[in-house]
């Protein structure tokens, strides 16, 4: 939906839901969205940050299906404002873990797919618009070393695509990264150290002239215009990144932030005995939760929250946070908090100085929260944290 004052546009993710398939698309698109719609934005035209896997891409490569989704976007008053282009294959309901990251940007497959991603954006989108599409943070950490050259010169071939998409539909693709903790871009300093070496550099813009056949000056302009970031609000919050200064670090370099996907994370002000039984029923075999303790001798970083659990040298009174993505319109979960006052004061800066035109909500993890705390539908829950998210800018 629109929001007013220059604000940009605000949606949801619907990697919430099961949309595996084009058929589970196309359900999700007339079930729980057009619900969500109903509940927010009954009248105006609605913002949708759509979620297709390899699968669901390769079945509308089909013009029948391309048909037949044009036809719902138009009949629904849907516009698409965004792609999650993050998840390739499973994203529910099988254990994904680390294998989320692949393919990495250091292979042929994630550079395809995210062109054949921008294909289809390109189609859907209308001239003079610019849409978002967020992607994987290069690689996993543990299989990023040496290979920055390669991972760069993948995303300017894709760059390279969004131009001549550009140039032939009027339509902007923005390629945004999304950092995140245990990743080869997890906070917003080695982000920045990327883009500055490697995306924006001379010799980046000498490939990308190379690649897309415009000259020096027209390609570092582009350069942004087609690489930037997608701040995921809960990622920040993780890795104890100061709202204020990460913003302005990322502003100071001249990296756009192409998506703010507006997501909040468990916090434990103070670890102990008791906070580490509770955590237990978080510890769920689809997604990795990454954790980053505060401790005496500086930031620890764990791959997941079981091999944090598992850590003996972990002390009383230590402050954790979990990549645990949890409803936004919440402050806590007993006996824990989470990071809303972080999102807050996130949104509080974009108010005053917009940070992007796209804002998304992203709680993927309802259908892996404890039974407990399930006790509203998708739907309704997307619809709270919407309103949440509007109460806030207003």
């Amino acid at each position: 939906m629109q929001l007013p004052d220059d604000l940009g546009q605000l949606t949801y993710c619907l990697n919430i839901h099961p949309t595996q398939t084009w058929e589970a698309v196309r359900e999700a698109l007339l079930g729980p969205v057009k619900r969500v719609r109903e509940a927010v934005s009954p009248e105006a035209t609605f913002g949708v940050g759509l979620r297709l896997s390899a699968q669901a891409l390769e079945e509308l490569r089909a013009p029948d299906a391309r048909a037949e989704l044009k036809d719902i976007l138009a009949r629904e008053n849907y516009r698409v404002v965004t792609m999650n282009g993050f998840p390739f294959g499973p994203f529910h309901g099988v254990p994904v873990k680390q294998n989320v990251y692949q393919p990495d940007w250091k292979q042929r497959a994630r550079l395809d797919y995210t062109c054949w991603l921008a294909d289809l954006m390109s189609e859907l989108g209308a001239a003079g618009d610019t849409l978002s599409l967020s992607t994987v943070p290069g690689t996993y950490k543990p299989l990023a070393e040496g290979a920055e050259a390669q991972m760069a010169d993948n995303l300017l071939k894709a760059a390279a695509h969004c131009v001549e998409l550009a140039q032939k539909t009027q339509v902007t693709i923005a390629i945004a990264l999304e950092p995140e903790p245990h990743c080869f871009l997890e906070t917003i300093e080695e982000t920045v150290a990327f883009f500055r070496d490697w995306l924006y550099s001379d010799a980046a813009a000498v490939r990308l002239s190379e690649l897309s056949g415009l000259s020096l000056d027209e390609a570092k302009q582009a350069l942004p215009r087609h690489l930037g970031v997608c701040y995921d609000v809960c990622h920040a919050a993780v890795e104890f990144e100061d709202p204020t200064t990460s913003i302005e670090a990322l502003r100071t370099a001249g990296i756009p932030i192409h998506k703010l996907q507006l997501s909040a994370a468990l916090r434990i002000p103070q670890f102990d005995a008791d906070k580490r039984e509770a955590l237990a029923p978080f510890c769920e075999r689809t997604y990795l939760h990454q954790v980053v303790v505060d401790a005496d001798d500086g930031l620890v970083r764990y791959a997941d929250l079981p091999e944090a659990l598992a850590d003996d040298a972990r002390t009383d009174g230590e402050e954790w946070r979990v990549h645990f993505h949890v409803p936004i319109f919440v402050d806590a979960i007993a006996p824990f908090e989470t990071t809303q006052s972080f999102l807050a004061e996130i949104l509080a800066l974009h108010r005053r100085q917009p940070i992007s035109q796209h804002l998304e909500v992203e709680t993927y993890t309802w259908q892996v929260l404890p039974e407990n705390l399930r006790t509203e539908s998708v739907e309704t829950a997307v619809a709270r944290e919407l309103t949440w998210v509007k109460q806030q800018l207003t």
